[in-house]
């Protein structure tokens, strides 16, 4: 009998070593995605940034060689990028020349990367500032994008989503920057469950975030950002980002009878 036993573990574990059991992908915490680039405090990004000399003060000034990418691509912008100062605002930027054949109104999608690869009192991210050129370089839309978090399944899909829209025909570039607004704005972030482990509250710091904490994550002047043509799957993610801290609601039945023109009776 024992035997038989120790021979059908043995079976068992054959069959367990020439067949891998594939076990369902689920999203990865913030603490667990792999780092985007090393940590730098924010009060040193800032030095770097103010110490740089600017090559631009105008719009006219900047290179419009790179075309639009017809779907998001990564730019790094820190230390080594070029510099502008523009509107009372000093910021690395990007700029590309819009495609002429695409219909309008069309998007442009953005993520920003959070600096590091968790969220931790050093974190933060690039905020950007998106404007649209004629053909004479001059402005015909300015916008500071407001980001909205978004958790998917590995890191490439996790981030801070944005998007602006395309709808003047006279539009023929676009730049992105920081303004000084968005340097010294935020965006709200949701922390994953395993990172923090003592008292959570409202907008805390990250010291004190736990699971269903939130709280939020400064502008820096560097960092990680996607730009180009929107796509299915930065739209799906600009749908479903969260971009501020949910409303308390009355409880599942007094919306269900709201939602049904219901009124409730007492108990």
């Amino acid at each position: 009998m024992r035997l038989r036993l120790v021979l059908t573990l043995a079976s068992m574990l054959l069959l367990a070593a020439c067949h891998t059991v594939k076990l369902p992908k689920l999203p990865l915490p913030t603490d667990l995605l792999p780092q985007s680039q090393p940590i730098r405090p924010l009060a040193d990004a800032k030095k770097a940034l103010s110490d740089a000399t600017p090559c631009c003060t105008t719009f006219a000034d900047f290179s419009y060689q790179t075309l639009l990418p017809w779907r998001p691509q990564r730019f790094q912008l820190g230390p080594g990028s070029q510099v502008v100062a523009i509107n009372g605002s000093r910021s690395y930027f990007l700029s590309f020349t819009l495609p002429a054949d695409v219909k309008l109104p069309y998007k442009v999608g953005l993520k920003s990367e959070l600096v590091g690869r968790s969220v931790t009192s050093s974190s933060y991210l690039f905020a950007p500032t998106i404007v649209q050129l004629d053909e004479a370089f001059q402005p015909i839309d300015s916008q500071d994008v407001k980001l909205c978090e978004y958790m998917g399944w590995s890191n490439d899909d996790s981030g801070a989503f944005g998007s602006i829209e395309v709808t003047n025909s006279r539009a023929r570039y676009l730049v992105v920057y920081s303004s000084a607004k968005q340097q010294s704005d935020n965006t709200y972030w949701e922390q994953s469950a395993s990172t923090f482990s003592t008292t959570s509250s409202t907008n805390a710091t990250p010291a004190t975030t736990t699971m269903g904490g939130s709280y939020k994550i400064s502008h820096g002047p560097e960092g990680v950002v996607w730009v180009g043509m929107m796509d299915k799957s930065y739209a799906q993610a600009v749908n479903k980002a969260v971009c501020a801290k949910a409303p308390q609601g009355n409880g599942l039945l007094n919306s269900l009878s709201a939602d049904l023109g219901l009124q409730r009776r007492g108990p």
